[in-house]
């Protein structure tokens, strides 16, 4: 057990080297991508593509004051803006009740992919 305990333990600090290089390689490329103000590049076989997107970071205290429905906050129990999204769609939760609640942050994903 000892082995399977080091072999983990080695994994996971390999696995923190990478997503740090990771991010730090995801940085520059999206900085040269941004600053040619392109959305999609191709260099060699791989075809780069930046997605934007926008997403709800929720406020819990605004959100619990607003719903204070304590079955309705049970079904959230805190502010799961996936949650929220679902109780939305469905209508239990009308998006004008909710928008104060709210700030919305748009994000830049990167995509990669070998052509």
């Amino acid at each position: 057990m000892e082995k399977k305990v080091q072999q983990y333990y080695k994994l996971k600090a390999k696995q923190k080297e990478l997503e740090k290089e990771l991010a730090g390689l995801r940085q520059e490329i999206l900085a040269h991508v941004n600053e040619a103000g392109q959305t999609e590049a191709v260099f060699g076989t791989y075809k780069v593509k930046l997605v934007t997107q926008n997403r709800k970071e929720y406020d819990d205290d605004k959100l619990y004051q607003t719903l204070s429905d304590p079955e309705l906050w049970r079904l959230l129990s805190r502010a799961d803006p996936a949650k929220v999204a679902s109780l939305t769609k469905l209508k239990v939760i009308a998006e004008e009740k909710i928008a104060h609640t709210y700030d919305v942050k748009t994000i830049q994903l990167l995509q990669v992919d070998k052509q």
